[in-house]
């Protein structure tokens, strides 16, 4: 495989990607999102350790308590996923007792995933596991920033029609 590496006469300005503070490069709110992200799924993945189960379960459980039953192969695309990943997800929500799959009528094939009884208990008890941690991911804004930030990462995931 050859990988083509456009020509450039001049050097880029301003800076290559570092990861670091102050990074100017075109990859730096990349990078910080992704940093950010690593901080916030380490202190989710503190709260559900508990629990006994972990952030990819977390995330489907999400999913079927804003939309209600919901067909297996829409769950992937919902929580980033990929097929055989969200396979693996449902199955130890299964086995946990946490999710059950059921078949959807006219279509034998298709199984759509329902979160139990006992699979909201849990997730009504990660949020309670979950709120002291989330307060350390924001102790160093005031309550004026934690808001702006929230927005604007809201308008950052959740572009409105044709933004994106």
């Amino acid at each position: 495989m050859t990988i083509h590496i456009p020509h450039r006469a001049t050097p880029p300005t301003g800076s290559r990607a570092t990861d670091r503070p102050g990074d100017t490069s075109p990859f730096a709110l990349a990078l910080l999102l992704r940093r950010a992200h690593w901080r916030a799924a380490g202190v989710m993945t503190e709260a559900l350790r508990p629990l006994g189960i972990e952030l990819r379960h977390f995330a489907v459980l999400l999913v079927l308590v804003d939309r209600g039953p919901t067909v297996q192969r829409d769950l992937g695309p919902a929580t980033g996923s990929d097929k055989a990943g969200i396979m693996r997800v449902v199955d130890d929500l299964e086995r946990m007792g946490l999710a059950v799959r059921k078949a959807v009528p006219g279509d034998r094939r298709v199984r759509a995933v329902e979160i139990t009884p006992r699979g909201v208990e849990l997730f009504d008890a990660a949020h309670v596991a979950a709120e002291p941690l989330a307060e350390r991911l924001v102790t160093g804004l005031g309550p004026d920033e934690r808001e702006q930030l929230t927005g604007l990462l809201t308008r950052f995931a959740h572009p409105a029609e044709g933004d994106a």
